[in-house]
């Protein structure tokens, strides 16, 4: 058998690019639905579900290379003639299917990588020395969950396109006859001759259009998805000395030694200040269930840690304290309520008053095992103890 395509048949290198990225397209795909459907309980079954995507990652930048390097060789070889070139309508159809495939066996592959690349810390790595993330992409929680849609999003239309194209395959088998299956799986002696046809390249390129379409539909589709809310204060606050114009609320904690970070994307902040005393108050209430913490969001909010559905607010209030010496920080101390429980917390503040604006940000560090976080993880090989919490705002005296 060459290595070349004929006008009968395929040659060995497109049948075995072909047999390859289908066999790796299908155990990712399979490897994303078991991880997917795994419990995810105790420390045992968080491990199982890393390792598990760790190979569906793994398998799905194999199949990216391949499939790469099949595009590549099919740009140097001619197709074999069409069976049936006054099948028109038929022959678009399957040539857009095949358009949509070869794109899709790239780019999802490919925004599987970029989620690997934008999520914040190194959840399930690629089982490669290589390097882990793609450059010039940053470590954005936002642009990781816009991947992650897109990728949830495309793995159907991908699945529908190798339906169908296994449903075609199986027509010219079942109902045709015609040996189209021998020009890709058979002997290619077997393949049958193609009548001689003089095409026109036009509806080549409107199928490669129409490929191109389906998977810009997926792009407009994902994009719709409804989508956390950015990270800043809710414009909800109840009544205070001052008003939250803009801010952020984060969280960093160690998965696996790797540290990951995470945003609460609806809070309310009461503050009562006065720059005269240089004391007031605060209360700050977070709504749990608005976390982003890369790809573990729903592993983080779950009963396991902070048990969104059981607990769905935190609180910290707390009597904010004049510095100890000029250009010190204030000290917010009071007490801090996760998960049910409450601990006492210190949190220094280094702020700034501008007559009736102020910028004030800080960080505390807090054991989760105060707070009952996290009890089946006794070690950190999985979680780490600490957890750090970080603030950074804006807000207008009323």
């Amino acid at each position: 058998m060459n290595a070349g395509n004929t006008a009968r048949a395929y040659g060995w290198m497109a049948r075995l690019f072909h047999w390859s990225v289908a066999v790796l397209i299908l155990a990712a795909i399979a490897l994303g639905l078991y991880a997917d459907a795994l419990p995810r309980g105790t420390e045992i079954e968080l491990q199982a579900i890393f390792a598990t995507f760790s190979w569906h990652k793994t398998v799905g930048v194999a199949a990216l290379g391949l499939a790469v390097l099949r595009i590549l060789w099919t740009l140097t070889q001619s197709k074999p003639r069409p069976l049936h070139p006054n099948r028109k309508l038929e022959h678009f159809l399957a040539e857009t299917v095949h358009w949509a495939l070869w794109i899709g066996m790239v780019i999802m592959p490919l925004t599987g990588w970029l989620l690997h690349s934008a999520a914040p810390g190194g959840f399930s790595r690629i089982l490669w020395p290589l390097g882990q993330r793609l450059p010039f992409v940053p470590e954005n929680a936002a642009l990781a969950e816009r991947f992650g849609h897109f990728h949830s999003t495309g793995w159907w239309v991908l699945a529908g396109l190798i339906v169908l194209h296994v449903a075609g395959a199986l027509k010219h088998a079942l109902l045709d006859r015609d040996g189209t299956m021998s020009r890709m799986a058979g002997p290619a002696s077997r393949a049958p001759e193609p009548p001689v046809a003089h095409g026109s390249v036009l509806p080549h390129v409107l199928a490669a259009l129409a490929g191109l379409l389906i998977w810009a539909g997926t792009a407009f589709v994902s994009a719709g998805n409804p989508e956390q809310a950015a990270p800043v204060a809710s414009s909800e606050q109840p009544a205070s000395g001052w008003v939250v114009e803009q801010g952020v609320l984060g969280i960093e904690v160690a998965q696996g030694g790797t540290p990951i970070q995470g945003q609460f994307g609806t809070w309310q902040a009461a503050i009562d200040y006065d720059p005269a005393t240089q004391a007031g108050k605060v209360d700050v209430n977070i709504d749990i269930a608005s976390l982003t913490l890369g790809s573990v969001s729903d592993n983080a909010k779950g009963p396991d840690f902070l048990n969104a559905a059981q607990f769905p607010g935190a609180r910290f209030e707390a009597e904010i304290l004049p510095p100890t010496t000029e250009g010190a920080a204030h000290l917010a101390r009071g007490t801090l309520t996760i998960a049910g429980k409450s601990v006492p917390a210190e949190l220094p503040v280094d702020l700034t008053v501008d007559g009736d604006k102020a910028t004030a940000k800080g960080e505390m560090k807090v054991d989760r095992r105060d707070f009952g976080i996290g009890a089946g993880y006794a070690d950190e090989s999985t979680v780490g103890f600490g957890v750090t919490i970080r603030f950074d705002l804006t807000a207008n005296r009323k």
